[in-house]
């Protein structure tokens, strides 16, 4: 039997880690050098990651149906091409602001004080907001096409598994960015970060135009290798006819579905957690002494992801466990091993307790509540294609993409805005023994604690055990 399946899930983990690089770069270059040159605040980096996400969430609406029309293989193209424009645009936003204020140099701009800066300010927030966007549309169509070639190259009992192989890329990215997009930003400018880092997503798009077919139709696959891939096909072609798979379901019948909506509660309520770790960790560092412009501070980015990126890989074999080991059917095994991921995050309300002993508790911490994220994420991912035909998956991928987006933007500005405020009322704020900013980061990790729990309880409610969609 070949294994063509597993090159095509690392095209998908290399895309994945990409795309987290791209998303990344903002985060690791606005407190220590964007924010000195445009006199952004908490509440303006709140707002640029806040409607990201919301942009994120409306493209992800229609991304996932785009890719199911379009087919896997020019929708991914689409995709990525798109994103990775967006990132390297990034790069001309202080240019426009100069231009446009009439300024000659960013010595000027970082001189500015008063209402001048104030204007600075809001017109390079704007210029990032139409960049993010530009990137948001394209990020939007990753998962989806992701999702759809694990669906295509994999049977359900292994999508798990592969599905968290390929969502290491999310943990990959993050590990990696803290250890180049400063050291690019340090080297020449933090305008290259971008358009480095942007431009990996066109090498990528040559190797996907050579490398990708449908198995069927790939010359890579052999037949025993088809059959292994197709088996779950066989064994259900006496309770659905062949022809079923093929049909979609059309947009709006997809929110008729409990399992459409149980996809909705479980990526609305957690994906928000990791975006937060991801665009505040950084800050976090440097609200505690150690920006990414310091060699501690990079070092306790790269740990933290490095604890996701290791222990996240889990998330696809215990579920594999329950089904080869234990007997159980996959949805089943997928739930119950994202009930047991989901007490992981309940590390985060120790993360700013113990950030007076150490600034590593904190890293270690979110670095455990992430592996826990992306472990539960990957399964999660894994029951749209327990439930629903192959020619959907995609779509209801983007609908969940799209909740996870809105649930991002309420924790992102809410976070910005609250840690503006937390920071101007100092002492007159409190929460749970803190003061100032570090009661609004406790509010947080309070938030981002309990929210899988929750996730799971609406989700097991709302599917309490498998039930497969058949389109008649």
């Amino acid at each position: 039997m070949t294994n063509w399946r597993w090159w095509m899930c690392l095209l998908l983990f290399v895309a994945t880690t990409i795309n987290y690089m791209d998303r990344q770069v903002l985060s690791l270059t606005w407190k220590d050098f964007i924010a000195p040159e445009f006199h952004w605040t908490d509440s303006d980096y709140g707002t640029i990651t806040g409607f990201f996400s919301i942009f994120y969430a409306i493209a992800c609406l229609f991304a996932g149906k785009f890719v199911d029309w379009m087919g896997t293989k020019k929708g991914f193209l689409w995709a990525i091409g798109v994103w990775s424009l967006g990132a390297c645009m990034h790069a001309g936003c202080g240019w426009v602001t100069m231009t446009v204020q009439g300024y000659e140099s960013i010595a000027e701009l970082t001189a500015l004080t008063g209402d001048a800066a104030m204007a600075a300010a809001g017109l390079s927030v704007w210029l990032f907001l139409v960049c993010r966007a530009i990137l948001a549309l394209g990020e939007a169509g990753n998962f989806p096409a992701a999702i759809k070639v694990t669906a295509e190259y994999f049977p359900k009992k292994d999508r798990a598994l592969a599905t968290s192989l390929f969502n290491a890329g999310a943990s990959v990215g993050a590990l990696a960015a803290p250890l180049t997009v400063p050291l690019l930003a340090q080297a020449w400018g933090w305008e290259m970060a971008f358009i480095i880092i942007g431009v990996l997503g066109f090498v990528w798009m040559f190797f996907w135009v050579f490398m990708y077919e449908k198995p069927e139709k790939s010359k890579h696959v052999n037949e025993a290798e088809l059959e292994y891939i197709l088996q779950d096909d066989k064994n259900e072609e006496k309770e659905v006819k062949p022809a079923t798979e093929e049909k979609t379901i059309p947009f709006l019948q997809c929110f008729g579905y409990k399992q459409t909506w149980s996809f909705i509660a479980g990526k609305f309520f957690t994906d928000g957690v990791w975006w937060f770790y991801l665009f505040w960790a950084p800050a976090y560092f440097s609200e505690c002494g150690y920006g990414m412009d310091t060699t501690l501070g990079k070092m306790l980015v790269f740990v933290l992801y490095l604890i996701v990126t290791v222990l996240s890989i889990g998330g696809g074999w215990l579920p594999k466990f329950f089904v080869e080991e234990k007997g159980m059917e996959p949805y089943a095994g997928r739930m119950r091993a994202m009930l047991i991921f989901a007490f992981f995050p309940l590390f985060a309300l120790f993360a700013q307790p113990l950030q007076n002993a150490s600034v590593w508790f904190p890293a270690l911490i979110i670095g455990i509540a992430g592996a826990g994220h992306q472990a539960w994420s990957a399964n999660m991912f894994s029951t749209v294609g327990d439930m629903f035909p192959k020619s959907t998956i995609a779509t209801i991928t983007g609908i969940g993409a799209m909740a996870g987006g809105c649930g991002s933007f309420l924790i992102n500005k809410g976070a910005g805005v609250l840690f503006t405020y937390a920071e101007t009322q100092g002492s007159a704020f409190t929460f749970a023994g803190f003061e100032g900013k570090p009661a609004g980061y406790m509010i947080i990790f309070c938030i981002c604690a309990v929210a899988y729990l929750v996730a799971w309880s609406i989700m097991k409610t709302l599917v309490p055990k498998h039930k497969p969609i058949v389109v008649k």
